[in-house]
């Protein structure tokens, strides 16, 4: 005989909870479902809505009744039903609403497996609520022989995850082990070797000039410094004091109904380590939040699990010092942003997230799970840690986590703590920066003086050059007027060759044969000329030729041209004793050697 079972999918709805002083308020969305088929069911605490293929229990932190004010309505649009329900005590105040995961135990089911169980026996035994300092000591506990265990059986029995309460998972994981975790070899490593194993790495990746860099060019810094984080613009709640108002998204919210609920056995040891690893954990994701400035990348994930000595070494510490050393000296070696005001605003942060509340906590939580989540293979940090602290934070009490916000606001960290020799380094550096400043500062001085020396040289060259040319111009002025007071009339009269102080003498062509030449063809067109200036005037020409070195010299005016002309005037006479029509060539003494002179013909010849 061969037996059918029918199997019914039964759907948990999205669902949101609110309340006011006298009401609670369910939210429920149960879209393309009938009106007429809605079943409540209300006792106390426990709360169930069924409306085919929806089904959705409850329990609650509060108990509510049904008196005949409770109010129902159904959008059929929207596919929203909304149900008021008044509170047996009014103005009472149900706490963690928000908390939908806790929401969804059954009642009298505060527990679930055992994360490791032994399949033999058939069922797993239930464990007891998780505020283990609440319940009493079971002193029927049974007992058993210490057996000194081989080191074989320690290395195999190597723990980490939540609670340190996972192994083998990557065994069956390796080709994904290098992309998610630092270790080799997670199943068969200590704790006291994965820390010395973290701390050779650390030392090893340090980098003094990126740290240095940081240091001194920190305009970047400076700005993700000024970044205020969204839990700081939280307003404070007026549901809940001393926590603030947390909104969840309705990603956030689907995320939450996904996690399969269940509580775990921690002794106060393994709870303690919890604690730590999760204020960890919240340090790394406020550096990444606060050097993106709240826009997550694609970086984000390899940056929160690199900064978590949990996340990346499986790390459990003892004390919440050791917690934030390490962080900070990961903050130092790893990331793109390396600077020791980074490591104390993320501490800030961090205190800010666990004084918000757990509501806030949680968000964080959720807000690196989806990081995760959309990472490969970052998914299995999840796995082994981030899903079991979004359950677990949701049933932790919340003066425990006003307790560590305290802790960790009283934490203080030096550079002295890091053991990376910042404070040596910073100082060298400083004296070779003082020293460069100086050299430079001197340089700058050496140069101003050789500039004023330069300038003064200048001046004084252009004075002495200027009186020298004064002198010269006065001597050739007063030899130009003795000249022609000696023999100023008679030689007008008797040399024709006399120029008039008005003629203009023409500077040669820029070329020196040229001139050479044109010189000449101006010689052979004299026909008047005597024979012995002829002579004189191609052999100045051809001396010219090899020596000439010609420069405009707009200075030769005035007395000098004077004295010039009178120069080859009396050389003129001493080779001629007469004068005709004709073109003068002359040697200057000066940096224009060559004066093209056109005389005047004499009307009485």
């Amino acid at each position: 005989m061969v037996c059918f079972t029918s199997i019914f999918i039964m759907i948990t709805p999205a669902f949101d909870l609110s309340q006011d002083p006298e009401y609670l308020i369910f939210s429920i969305r149960v879209p393309y479902t009938r009106t007429s088929e809605f079943d409540l069911y209300i006792d106390g605490r426990d709360f169930k809505f069924y409306a085919k293929p929806y089904f959705l229990r409850l329990t609650l932190p509060g108990r509510i009744v049904e008196d005949g004010r409770e109010k129902a309505k159904f959008d059929i649009d929207k596919g929203l039903f909304t149900l008021r329900m008044p509170k047996e005590t009014a103005g009472e105040h149900f706490e963690g609403l928000q908390m939908l995961t806790s929401l969804l135990a059954p009642k009298g089911s505060r527990s679930a497996k055992p994360l490791v169980e032994d399949l033999s026996t058939g069922c797993s035994e239930s464990i007891g609520d998780d505020e283990e300092e609440d319940e009493d000591f079971d002193w029927q506990v049974e007992q058993e022989v210490y057996m000194e265990s081989s080191e074989e059986e320690l290395r195999a029995l190597q723990k980490y995850g939540f609670g340190n309460q996972r192994s083998g998972v990557f065994a069956r994981l390796q080709e994904e082990l290098s992309d998610v975790i630092d270790i080799k070899n997670p199943e068969g490593m200590a704790a006291a070797e994965r820390r010395q194993g973290r701390l050779e790495a650390e030392a090893s990746a340090f980098s003094p000039d990126h740290y240095l860099a940081d240091l001194f060019e920190d305009d970047e810094i400076k700005g993700l410094l000024k970044f205020k984080p969204w839990w700081t613009k939280l307003s404070p709640s007026t549901e809940q004091e001393g926590e603030v108002a947390v909104s969840f998204t309705d990603n956030d919210k689907e995320q939450l109904r996904k996690f399969t609920n269940r509580s775990y056995l921690l002794d106060k040891t393994a709870s303690y380590q919890a604690w730590l690893s999760l204020v960890d954990i919240l340090l790394a994701y406020s550096y990444e939040v606060r050097s993106t400035e709240g826009e997550h990348n694609v970086e984000s994930p390899w940056t929160i699990r690199k900064l978590s000595g949990t996340l990346c070494w499986l790390e459990t510490y003892s004390s919440l010092q050791e917690v934030i050393v390490s962080f900070g000296r990961r903050v130092l070696c790893y990331p793109l942003y390396r600077h020791f005001d980074l490591v104390s605003a993320a501490v800030r942060d961090t205190t800010k997230i666990f004084k918000s509340g757990k509501a806030c906590v949680l968000k964080c939580l959720l807000d690196i799970h989806k990081v995760f989540r959309e990472n490969d293979p970052a998914y299995i940090l999840n796995d082994l840690y981030v899903t079991d602290y979004c359950i677990w934070i949701q049933k932790v009490r919340s003066k425990k986590l006003t307790a560590f916000a305290a802790l960790l606001q009283k934490a203080s960290l030096q550079k002295k703590d890091l053991e990376l020799e910042l404070e040596e380094l910073e100082e060298a550096a400083t004296l070779v920066a003082e020293e460069e400043e100086e050299e430079e500062d001197d340089d700058e001085e050496q140069g101003a003086s050789k500039n004023a020396a330069i300038s003064r040289g200048d001046s004084s060259c252009s004075s002495s050059g200027s009186s020298d040319e004064s002198e010269e111009s006065e001597a050739e002025g007063q030899s130009c007027t003795e000249s022609n007071k000696g023999g100023g009339g008679e030689t007008s009269k008797d040399n024709p060759l006399q120029p008039q102080p008005t003629s203009t003498a023409s500077p040669i062509p820029q070329e020196p044969t040229s001139a050479h030449f044109s010189a000449e063809r101006k010689v052979g067109a004299l026909p008047s000329a005597s024979e012995s200036t002829r002579q004189l005037i191609q052999e100045m020409g051809e001396r010219m030729s090899e020596e000439l070195r010609i420069s405009p010299d707009s200075s030769y005016k005035g007395g000098r041209d004077c004295s010039q002309l009178s120069s080859a005037q009396a050389k003129n006479e001493a080779a001629s004793g007469r004068s005709s029509s004709g073109t003068l060539l002359e040697l200057s003494p000066r940096r224009n050697p060559l004066l093209i002179i056109q005389t005047q013909d004499n009307p009485d010849e």
